[in-house]
């Protein structure tokens, strides 16, 4: 059988026009393409959309766990705007506010002539409590209140 063409068709076809029960070279590149920009484009979301996070792992953030909340609110709401806290969050060197607090225990510990970091063992939690006991009943705790010290009268 001779193939004949048809009169009305071109001489000269396009190289990507292929003939019936061959395989479309052009088409599978283009899927492969299509595939990769695919992929590309959202590791490329995900890695812009994780910004905020990196940022502040990388500085050592005190505020790491709330910049990584606000990603993830971010990710699932759609509401940018958690994404725009956190990174300003991230951008911000929030001060630590507890080495005042430890160089001032530190002291006392030092004049006390207490070990370094040992000051507070031993200590109760809550309020001094005296656990007096019966035979027989439920401990229950009683309350000593500590007495103060009367004021002199500077006034007469």
């Amino acid at each position: 059988m001779n193939p004949s063409l048809n009169p009305a068709a071109p001489h000269h076809l396009p190289a990507f026009i292929v003939g019936p029960g061959e395989t479309d070279v052009f088409m599978v590149a283009m899927a492969v393409v299509l595939i990769v920009a695919v992929m590309a484009v959202g590791l490329l979301f995900l890695r812009l959309h994780t910004l905020p996070e990196r940022i502040a792992h990388k500085g050592h953030k005190l505020q790491f766990e709330i910049v990584a909340v606000l990603g993830l609110l971010a990710l699932f709401t759609h509401i940018h705007a958690f994404w725009v806290a956190g990174l300003l969050l991230a951008l911000i060197d929030i001060p630590d506010f507890g080495w005042p607090l430890r160089r001032i225990a530190g002291s006392l510990e030092k004049i006390a002539d207490i070990p370094p970091g040992k000051g507070a063992d031993g200590e109760p939690d809550g309020t001094v409590t005296d656990h007096a006991s019966d035979e027989g009943t439920a401990e229950v705790p009683k309350i000593i209140t500590l007495s103060r010290m009367p004021k002199e009268r500077t006034d007469a």
